[in-house]
């Protein structure tokens, strides 16, 4: 079995994980961010996804791996579905098709490579510093915006987060396997742990006030495509075919995106469930 296959099979268990965290964020929001055990939850479902992820950067490329994180949501809607007892429309079986569709020509096409990403001090200082001041301003921008709007920056400071916490991570992984332990930038780690938890964080409170469907959207999109983005521009990640690859990938991207904005707004709670659940619990309280 190649380095692909462990990739594709390690990203779809952290994909569940993440699913599975996503939801558990969810109602420790509806909560308000209450109850050790619903932190410790989200918390440790969120950890074990970041330690597969971590795994599955090891045998692909960041655009791969953070591609297949968008099979999160195709998790999620089953989850949903349980949860709120509804069924699946047509719909949502097209949008799952459009995003297994779109991965499944990125995936078709991807180039494994046996160089190890590495990153140049300069570089990995100009990375880190540009995303800091990015995830900064998405931020601050959040805090006078309305509810939907607040959801989607923070959720998008996240995905920018996430993102290239991946694709250092990478680098930090390709260090250790080309030159050791000892060899690996203290800055660096310091970055990813930082991007780690302050993703994290991020897209917890952008849970808040706006449910599940905005936020999940917008960290699903932006993660893979800042990633990508990234993984091209400072590890020379490449397609098959060349130019017209790279056509290909990027009309397969635009499907996968559009089946995942589809999947986030049907991974939502169908708001009158929302409200007739949270009466329940008003009227178990009274009681």
């Amino acid at each position: 079995m190649g380095a692909l296959f462990w990739a594709v099979a390690l990203s779809v268990l952290s994909a569940a994980s993440y699913a599975a965290a996503a939801i558990a964020q969810e109602r420790l929001a509806e909560h308000g961010q209450r109850g050790l055990a619903r932190w410790a939850v989200a918390l440790l479902l969120t950890v074990g996804g970041v330690a597969l992820h971590l795994v599955a950067l090891n045998f692909g490329t960041v655009a791969v791996v953070q591609a297949l994180g968008t099979l999160t949501l195709l998790f999620a809607l089953p989850i949903a579905v349980i949860r709120y007892k509804t069924k699946i429309s047509a719909a949502g079986w097209v949008d799952a098709i459009l995003t297994v569709a779109g991965l499944a020509v990125i995936l078709s096409l991807s180039v494994e490579s046996d160089e190890p990403a590495l990153l140049s001090d300069s570089t990995a200082r100009y990375l880190s510093v540009i995303t800091l001041a990015t995830v900064l301003v998405l931020t601050v921008a959040s805090w006078p915006s309305g509810p939907r709007l607040r959801a989607v920056l923070l959720a998008g400071a996240a995905g920018v987060a996430f993102g290239i916490g991946s694709v250092m991570s990478k680098a930090i992984l390709g260090e250790i396997t080309e030159h050791g332990l000892s060899s690996v930038s203290w800055l660096v780690v310091g970055v990813v742990v930082l991007l780690s938890g302050g993703g994290y964080l991020l897209g917890q409170l952008s849970y808040q006030g706006a449910g599940l469907a905005a936020p999940l959207a917008t960290v699903s999109v932006s993660n893979p495509v800042v990633a990508a983005t990234a993984g091209i521009v400072v590890f020379d990640e490449s397609f098959r075919h060349g130019l017209a690859g790279d056509v290909i990938v990027a009309v397969a991207a635009v499907v996968m995106t559009l089946g995942v904005i589809g999947l986030s707004r049907r991974s939502a709670a169908p708001a009158a469930l929302v409200s007739s659940a949270e009466e329940k619990q008003e009227d178990r309280v009274i009681a």
